[in-house]
């Protein structure tokens, strides 16, 4: 390959470098595997033959897809090993995030996690179509099906995740409404206040990955989880606060222990309620948080 090419190669992959990333994270619901994912698509790509590649975005996206989803499978094994819950990794984004709506939904923990359910096949359909706006075509392309199989699998996966998803998704502001009443219960140690803020079948995740304490199992209910967090603040002698922030495209909080960042906890809210806590300790999933420089995805 000339220079000059390397040149064109280099200047498309970086034009396109963020839908490839957020293309990966979404499938794999980690960033540092998404960065690897990266790394073998431009090892591709530099040895394509650019003269034949009439839409260079769909051809970037199709190798990122299929070395996402050699990744998913092999990451099963990971997964099953795991101590404890396992949550995505959050990201810091930028704000504007938000504003795509598709993109937003599609980030936050609560349907990543839903995303988690489908087979790889699935959630890179759905993840296409439904949030890349691509074309059956272009996806049957990526995960090497026909265009009318993918109609199908994509017709499945919806129908698979309308089932789990929120009826309404809630806004930034009710989101945010939410945490900070959250915050303040938590920070006066007032039962009754996290209660009202909690739906009463709420249920909790953490994710210490073995590394950090978090509850092994989801904890299920608002009164427990209540017992959970101001019984187990009342044993800590650290200094804990709680910061907003943006993770995933939505409001959430990061803790800091003395001064450290000890964890994330990211929300579902419902008729400003809320009703799935995420609260990410594992440090390996953290470092894309302690970052200074939010990410801008697309």
């Amino acid at each position: 390959m000339t220079d000059h090419t390397t040149d064109l190669a280099t200047e498309a992959f970086v034009a396109h470098r963020n839908l490839l990333f957020t293309v990966a994270y979404e499938m794999l619901g980690s960033a540092a595997d998404a960065e690897d994912v990266l790394q073998e698509t431009w090892l591709r790509w530099v040895k394509a033959d650019l003269g034949q590649v009439s839409d260079q975005r769909a051809y970037l996206v199709r190798i990122t897809t299929r070395q996402a989803l050699n990744r998913l499978r092999t990451m099963k094994r990971r997964r099953e090993a795991y101590v404890g819950q396992w949550l995505p990794e959050p990201l810091l984004t930028t704000p504007d995030v938000a504003e795509d709506i598709e993109l937003a939904e599609s980030m936050s923990m609560a349907m990543m996690l839903v995303l988690e359910s489908l087979s790889p096949t699935e959630r890179a359909v759905f993840l296409l179509r439904e949030v890349f706006e691509a074309d059956y075509d272009e996806i049957a392309e990526a995960v090497g099906k026909t265009p009318a199989a993918v109609r199908q699998i994509a017709h499945r996966a919806r129908g698979h995740v309308d089932a789990r998803r929120p009826r309404r998704t809630a806004s930034p502001s009710e989101t945010r409404a939410a945490l900070e009443s959250f915050q303040r219960a938590i920070e006066t140690g007032n039962p009754q206040d996290l209660l009202d803020v909690l739906a009463p079948d709420v249920v909790l995740l953490s994710d210490g990955g073995g590394v950090k304490r978090a509850a092994l199992r989801p904890v299920i209910g608002a009164e427990k989880i209540v017992r959970f967090y101001l019984g187990g603040s009342a044993k800590v002698e650290a200094t804990i606060t709680w910061e907003p922030t943006v993770v995933n495209g939505s409001p959430a909080l990061a803790v800091h222990r003395d001064g450290e960042l000890d964890g994330v906890m990211a929300v579902r809210v419902e008729d400003a309620r809320i009703t799935g806590l995420y609260f990410v300790r594992n440090p390996q999933k953290l470092t894309h948080v302690t970052s200074e420089t939010p990410l801008t995805l697309r």
